[in-house]
């Protein structure tokens, strides 16, 4: 490629780490409205999106512009192609972090136990770090943070299972009505999709760098299985027998 297309690439790489900078903001900024039902944070939050749209839209719209006017090839067409699939994952990943500010406004009012509290923050938490660690992985190519993503998702979703567990204890023992526990889980699948997109991330940093994209579900098959042995923190993790929840990530009205 030409100086211009060279530089327009820098440009490109400068800006998708900036907006996964204000996606990675916003993850405890959303659990934290969450928690406190903060409506005014919840409308600015939402709000802010239209925004996040745009930068996102743009991204892709110039990587296409790039692709097509200068006609890259090796590591310069993987980088603008990484780029563009990048911008889709963290607009979507936007879209669910309003979600979680949405559900703010339905639950407000209602309080929640304890334990329901304590896994939102651990959700929002490990969520969060999922995206660090993938852009880090962009920013620095560093081949072995990207992989570790994959392990990193994992419990995430040992949260998520663990939160619908919590969902069904608390609704039985008669601290939130059914409507709320109907929110919380949909709340755990958002957060649950964070992570998701997050890996996604991962695995175009992983294709940036070795020109391959890892096999789909490869983590899954790997690491899923034995999980539920696996200690973490010291802590055995049982399965939980609860059914998986099969909500959209859909943004609700």
């Amino acid at each position: 490629m030409n100086r211009l297309a060279h530089d327009e690439l820098a440009d490109l790489r400068s800006e998708v780490l900036r907006v996964a900078a204000n996606l990675i903001e916003s993850i405890p900024r959303a659990t934290q409205i969450l928690l406190d039902q903060d409506l005014e944070g919840a409308e600015y939050q939402i709000l802010a999106d239209d925004e996040f749209d745009m930068r996102t839209m743009v991204l892709e719209e110039r990587c296409i512009a790039l692709m097509a006017l200068h006609a890259p090839v090796a590591s310069e067409l993987r980088h603008a192609v990484t780029i563009m699939k990048m911008a889709t994952d963290l607009e979507r990943s936007a879209d669910l972090v309003v979600n979680i500010c949405k559900v703010s406004r339905r639950i407000h009012g209602h309080e929640l136990d304890a334990k329901l509290r304590g896994l939102i923050t651990r959700m929002g938490q490990q969520a969060q770090s999922l995206f660090k660690h993938s852009f880090e992985a962009y920013a620095d190519l560093d081949l072995p943070v990207a992989k570790a993503v994959d392990d990193m998702d994992l419990f995430l979703d040992y949260l998520h299972k663990q939160f619908i567990q919590a969902i069904f204890e608390s609704h039985s023992a008669g601290h939130i009505d059914l409507p709320i526990a109907v929110q919380m889980a949909i709340t755990a699948r958002f957060f649950e999709r964070i992570g998701d997109h997050a890996v996604n991330c991962a695995h175009f940093v992983q294709f940036l760098i070795t020109g391959e994209l890892p096999p789909a579900g490869d983590h899954r098959r790997g690491g899923r299985g034995s999980l539920d042995q696996t200690p973490v923190g010291g802590i055995t993790m049982p399965e939980p027998n609860v059914p998986e929840s099969n909500m959209s990530e859909a943004n609700p009205a």
